[in-house]
């Protein structure tokens, strides 16, 4: 066989390499078994049960045929390089058929194989020996230590999950990507139970070569698929499922991702698992929100609005409207609607009208409406009422309850009733019907239904809000690939850059340099001096107070050794006077000297007041790139604390509207006669923060390396009202050589 070794492939070809697993022409598999029931024996079970019709060589040296298909000796003695190759085998012996396909031309691996890269350094060692012949020749690997992959649009079953017996196939529009294997099977067996097909079942193991993310990116651009779901552990290159979020915006594919690890008991767990490095939680839901990505909390959440998704529902708000033959039900939808930020709408008179025609006085005509126990009276009221609840323009969504109905009620005419409101409206409806038997009905003409008026409603209201969430994304980021390619940009680049071992450990500047290095920047800063003796802290207080008696002033210790100076005694507040100065300034290095702090001298300040003291910090992180925090600041920052987190790049509209979700939100516009605080000069900081991360990157220049910006801390950040000063009176910077791989990095835009 003539073999075709591609070095160094382009990320174009890597992708259409990638994509081609999921079409193979032809397959081989090492390890392969003839006992269905072992791992080396599902993949060839399956491929025969779900119909692909590609060419499946077993690879054996002694056995002519395995489960009916003719083996081959080695994968040289196959006559043309194969698509897809899947290794079961273990160890160094995996290692060799990794070897082997490489050098055959083969151009995607997967390698079931535990024991690599999620164990110790022995087992990473030996992954990366099976990486380095894979890349050497241009092929892709997914796992080691995954559960496989699965097309069953084509029968490419290519797994050896049990779930695939228990729940047979059968495909749809949705696509399921996890890192793991257990995971990537769950959420399709609970779909299939609901009758809903699925098109992908993919596990990536321990992401080694093909990572989570780049397999979202490459299933994204199905035009067939209408909903993704991801079981993330880790999330080692957002630059990939960024450009997964853009593409399946496009193709109008929404997605949903349950990512474990929000505790750090659950974030150790996800490393021993997968060896992967489980990313800080509110910097995951920063990115996911960023890029309308919705987050769920559990596998149950994971799969619960998918009917809903499927619809094509296009709400245009968040009012509903309630009914059902209980007036409990109606409560409960009415208390579920204010729990997720929807409003029952208010009918209009015309309706109320109707209403009141049809139904018997004592039933509630108002939303939600009860039409109590008479339904069993007279099967008739439900037909009749939903098409004057249609006619009404105030809903935007239905939700209808039947916790009791069944043998002596018509059904069936319901069901359709109900079927006919949603086509005659184009809105959603979601049913609540917790009897087997009733909910039947409904789901044979394809309305979604569930147990409780809670999961309706929250199901609605998931659908509803990710809409608006995409919505703004769109508003705000018209092209969308635009930000895909920013984020592959940095996020590339900070891992180059950062994600190497620093050539010395992380430094602190002083308050002094870290105040000259945020005003040079354009934050704006307390007027400040660093003075070495008494005689200059008196002459700059005589220059800056003038003739104002009323001007308080500060002295603080100042040194690169420290960073919370109040703790150590170094800060004198209140200070008026020069006999106040002189006093506070001996007492300050009699103080430095008690606990062993060699000062850089001392740092005297104008001291002032805040209507709100707040806080801007900012930090690289080596997955996500720029990372910046805001929110109420102060001394009780860690006891209360109040934040939140923003991932560049963004623009002034989703600063002021994440600040809008702080607790202190309300303070902001100003309460019980106080004036409104100055939102727009705090934005402003936060902005140059943010710029000064991106474009100052490089601080100085030592030889091979350079000096970067690791982290900034503005707290207190004081906030006045609305054309007041807004200052930084405090700040703490830390920096640290790094090795310098990409010229970019000197500060330069992409």
């Amino acid at each position: 066989m003539t073999s075709k070794i591609i070095a160094n492939p382009s990320p174009e070809a890597r992708r259409a390499s990638l994509l081609s697993a999921f079409h193979p022409r032809s397959v081989v598999m090492f390890g392969a078994s003839d006992n269905p029931n072992k791992i080396g024996g599902r993949p060839l079970k399956f491929f025969r049960q779900c119909g692909f019709s590609g060419l499946v060589t077993p690879i054996h040296a002694q056995r002519p045929e395995i489960q009916g298909y003719q083996t081959a000796a080695s994968i040289e003695a196959v006559a043309q390089p194969p698509d897809l190759a899947i290794v079961a085998l273990p160890g160094e012996l995996a290692i060799d058929s990794v070897r082997s396909c490489a050098k055959a031309g083969v151009r995607n691996t997967i390698v079931m194989s535990s024991g690599f890269g999620e164990t110790d350094a022995a087992g990473k060692a030996m992954q990366q020996r099976m990486l380095q012949a894979a890349s050497e020749a241009g092929m892709r690997i997914i796992g080691p230590n995954t559960q496989g992959m699965a097309n069953f649009s084509n029968g490419m079953v290519a797994s050896f999950s049990t779930m695939f017996i228990e729940a047979s196939p059968m495909d749809g529009p949705v696509a399921i990507v996890s890192q793991s294997g257990a995971m990537s099977v769950v959420p399709y067996g609970l779909l299939r139970q609901r009758g809903i097909g699925v098109r992908y079942a993919i596990a990536t193991g321990n992401d080694a070569d093909v990572t989570v993310c780049e397999m979202a990116a490459a299933v994204a651009h199905d035009p067939a698929l209408k909903l993704m779901l991801l079981y993330l552990e880790g999330i080692p290159d957002p630059w990939h499922l960024a450009e997964a979020a853009a593409v399946a915006r496009e193709q109008g594919i929404y997605m949903i991702a349950l990512k474990a690890g929000r505790t750090p008991a659950g974030q150790r767990a996800a490393s021993s698992h997968t060896g992967a490095l489980a990313n800080e939680d509110r910097v995951v839901d920063a990115f996911l929100e960023a890029h309308g990505i919705w987050r769920v909390n559990d596998m149950l959440e994971l799969v619960a609005a998918v009917e809903v998704y499927l619809k094509h529902w296009a709400p245009k708000g968040k009012r509903l409207v309630a009914i059902s033959n209980s007036g409990a039900a109606c409560v409960q939808a009415a208390d579920a609607a204010s729990q997720r930020g929807m409003t029952m709408a208010s009918l209009a008179p015309k309706t109320l009208e109707g209403l009141a025609a049809i139904l018997p006085k004592f039933a509630t005509i108002t939303n939600p409406i009860d039409i109590t126990a008479a339904l069993l009276s007279n099967p008739n009221l439900f037909g009749d009422i939903l098409p004057v609840i249609a006619s009404d323009p105030a809903s935007d969504g239905f939700i209808i309850g039947l916790p009791v109905a069944g043998e002596g009620y018509d059904m069936a005419s319901m069901a359709e009733d109900a079927a006919e409101l949603c086509r005659s409206t184009g809105k959603p409806l979601a049913i609540a019907a917790p009897q087997a038997s009733v909910a039947a009905y409904f789901r044979e003409r394809g309305l979604p239904v569930f147990d409780t008026e809670m999961q309706a409603v929250n199901a609605l209201a998931q659908l509803m809000a990710h809409q608006a969430l995409i919505k703004d994304l769109k508003l705000r980021m018209p092209d969308a690939q635009a930000k895909a390619e920013a984020w592959r940009w940095q996020a590339q680049a900070c891992k180059a850059e950062l994600g190497a071992e620093p050539t010395q450990a992380a430094r602190c500047l002083n308050e002094a340099d870290s105040l000259a290095l945020l005003k040079a920047s354009g934050v704006s800063v307390v007027p400040h001096a660093l003075v070495q003796t008494v005689q200059q802290a008196l002459a700059w207080f005589e220059t800056i107070r003038g003739d104002k008696s009323d001007m308080k002033f500060v002295l603080k210790g100042c040194s690169s050794q420290i960073q919370h100076k109040s703790e150590l005694g170094l800060v004198r507040l209140d200070l008026q006077s020069a006999q106040a100065i002189e006093a506070a300034y001996e007492d300050m290095l009699r103080q430095a000297a008690k606990v062993s702090v060699q000062l850089d001298g001392v740092l005297i300040a104008q001291q002032v007041k805040a209507r709100r003291e707040v806080m801007i910090g900012a930090r690289y992180d080596p997955v996500f790139g720029t990372v910046i925090l805001a929110g109420d600041g102060g001394l009780y920052l860690e006891a209360m604390p109040d934040s939140v987190v923003l991932l560049a790049p963004f623009d002034e509209q989703a600063i002021r509207a994440k600040l809008r979700t702080l607790r202190i939100a309300p303070l902001l516009d100003g309460v019980r006669g106080e004036p409104a605080l100055d939102v727009a000069a705090w934005v402003q900081q936060i902005q140059c923060v943010a710029a000064m991360m991106a474009t100052q990157l490089s601080l100085t220049q030592q030889g091979k390396a350079k000096a970067h910006l690791l982290s900034i801390d503005l707290n207190p950040l004081m906030l006045g009202a609305v054309g007041e000063p807004c200052m930084a009176v405090d700040a703490l910077i830390w920096t640290s050589d790094w090795p310098c791989s990409d010229s970019r990095l000197s500060g330069s835009e992409p």
